[in-house]
């Protein structure tokens, strides 16, 4: 046995070298705040952290399991492009002038991800996997990660939606003969050139999807099916008109429910493009079907539809089940929030779920939260029996934008 290796091998892993002793694990390294997600609210939060006085690295960590900048923008299909992406709004701190409307939405967004992190040396640990968060000693959460653990006073979840693609369930679905995905696998309209492709759904994503579809060299043919019948609001999607959809959202959340889609309260957009389409008959929409048959679908009338792929634009659930071990949701299946703060556990702040989901939201989701977290860090509320730790900058006002 190479001893000397043996010794260096208990030396790097923070263990005695004694003969006979146990190895000790590495005590996890503290840190005031844990940041999980580095999209628009996990960004968001990271700026008005850094803007408290919180220095980045050493007084909180941003995770990102993502391979680089971008968020959710990163994996979108390369044909969204950002003249037909929803529109962008500014982070926090820096414009947003627009981009290039013919490139991708996933090279414009992440260009501007890449340069809001750096503006504000937010120094984003990635890829990093959170694997679960616990309850740790001393008040505090234990943050296991595939890089490593730390111990946290406080945490800003804002690990969206993307990783939890909603797949309902219908009878017959698992004999389907043809093709099946969900539209976080989308990549190109090419790949469906003369086929006919059922779009299952009734948001932004399935109006977008029908429409490319029907581009020169898409599908052969279309059906659009949804549960209910989708509005179409003309109108502006304004700051006024978000202020509104937030707090009708918020009352779901309020009560511990599973937060509704944002579609099922604004509507869909009656932009020039969707209008065209409309006249064209390709937004023309069916009843949601019953079962899916070997060769297609159908519903219980009689009624049946030879379909070559099913194109599930059903969207997606929050990524939470790394806080499980926190015990965090209600009864009625969702977590109960007063404001992004956890009402059973007020160390923890969801951004990015429920009335916070939107661009605007995540933006001022991220400056409440960060003023709670404040408070919580100089022990003046919140919590469960924290313990007390570093002091935190008091002499640094959140900027009122």
């Amino acid at each position: 046995m190479d001893d000397l290796g043996t010794e260096r091998r208990l030396a790097e892993q923070g263990g005695p070298a004694a003969e006979g002793g146990p190895v000790a694990t590495p005590a996890p390294a503290e840190i005031d705040v844990a940041v999980v997600g580095a999209g628009q609210a996990g960004l968001s939060a990271g700026y008005f952290l850094t803007r408290a006085g919180l220095r980045s690295g050493t007084d909180f960590v941003v995770f990102d399991h993502s391979p680089g900048p971008g968020g959710a923008w990163q994996f979108r299909w390369p044909s969204l492009t950002y003249g037909k992406a929803h529109r962008v709004h500014a982070l926090p701190g820096m414009e947003w002038a627009g981009g290039d409307p013919d490139l991708p939405s996933s090279q414009v967004v992440g260009e501007y991800f890449r340069r809001y992190e750096e503006a504000f040396d937010l120094r984003v640990l990635r890829p990093a996997d959170v694997i679960a968060v616990r309850e740790g000693t001393g008040g505090r959460m234990r943050v296991e990660t595939d890089r490593g653990t730390w111990s946290a006073r406080a945490l800003l979840n804002a690990t969206g939606t993307w990783d939890r693609p909603f797949l309902p369930y219908y009878p017959g679905q698992e004999g389907f003969l043809g093709r099946q995905l969900h539209t976080a696998g989308y990549r190109s309209a090419a790949e469906f050139a003369g086929l006919h492709v059922v779009v299952v759904g009734g948001g932004t994503s399935a109006v977008q999807l029908l429409m490319e579809l029907n581009e020169p060299g898409g599908a052969a043919r279309t059906t659009w099916v949804t549960r209910r019948p989708p509005v179409f609001r003309d109108m502006a999607f304004d700051e006024e008109w978000g202020r509104s959809v937030v707090a009708r959202v918020d009352d779901r959340v309020r009560a511990g429910l599973p937060p509704q889609s944002v579609v099922s309260v604004t509507g869909l957009a009656a932009t020039e493009a969707v209008l065209a389409a409309q006249a064209r008959g390709v937004l023309r929409r069916e009843p949601m079907f019953d079962r899916i048959t070997p060769h297609g679908v159908a519903w219980d009338g009689g009624r049946t539809l030879d379909a070559d792929v099913i194109l599930w634009a059903t969207g997606f659930r929050a990524a939470l089940d790394h806080l499980a071990p926190l015990r965090l949701r209600e009864a009625g299946g969702g977590v109960r929030l007063d404001g992004t703060r956890v009402v059973k556990d007020p160390r923890v702040h969801l951004l990015g779920y429920g009335p916070s989901a939107s661009t605007i939201g995540a933006n001022r989701a991220g400056r409440g939260a960060v003023r709670e977290i404040r408070t919580l860090l100089a022990g003046g509320g919140g919590g469960t029996g924290a313990a007390p730790g570093r002091s935190v900058p008091a002499a640094v006002p959140l900027p009122a934008r």
